[in-house]
């Protein structure tokens, strides 16, 4: 079975859109940078409720739930099956905001038997659409077209 994830768009308008991206963590990430930016998300626990799942998996990587109007952005396939839920939100991170990411453990160097602990994500950083089209997993971009597309209704 294919695994199912649910996440949040989080953006702000100061004074143009922009866009809070999350760069993943851990060794296999730390020299990439177009296209392995993602939405924070995760995948789905038995029996919950998809919403509640984005809203879960934003607090345990990014440290807060945004309170706000939730935009259901639909859902996109990631190259490697996984299917995605995603809905934007627009909120403005406090000041006073500290980011503190989750960790995992994995063994480092490989088949070295030792296990070190790295972020689950390493950075969260806004981008205008237009760099965050450029960053963001590819499959991930279609949420942007579709936040842009559903906030320019909005305005009209």
């Amino acid at each position: 079975m294919s695994k199912i994830s649910a996440g949040i768009l989080l953006f702000r308008r100061k004074p143009h859109l922009q866009l809070l991206l999350a760069h993943p963590g851990g060794p296999y990430w730390w020299d990439k940078d177009e296209g392995a930016w993602s939405i924070p998300k995760g995948e789905i626990e038995q029996d919950e409720e998809l919403l509640d799942a984005a809203k879960r998996e934003f607090e345990e990587e990014i440290g807060f739930i945004p309170e706000g109007d939730f935009i259901e952005l639909g859902s996109i396939t990631q190259k490697g099956g996984k299917t995605v839920y995603c809905w934007g939100v627009e909120y403005q991170i406090p000041d006073e905001f500290i980011f503190d990411p989750g960790l995992f453990e994995m063994e480092w160097p490989p088949n070295s038997g030792e296990t070190e602990e790295f972020p689950e994500i390493d950075r969260i950083e806004y981008f205008g659409p237009f760099e965050a089209r450029k960053k963001i997993n590819p499959a991930q971009r279609e949420f942007i077209s579709r936040l842009i597309d559903k906030c320019s209704q909005s305005n009209s």
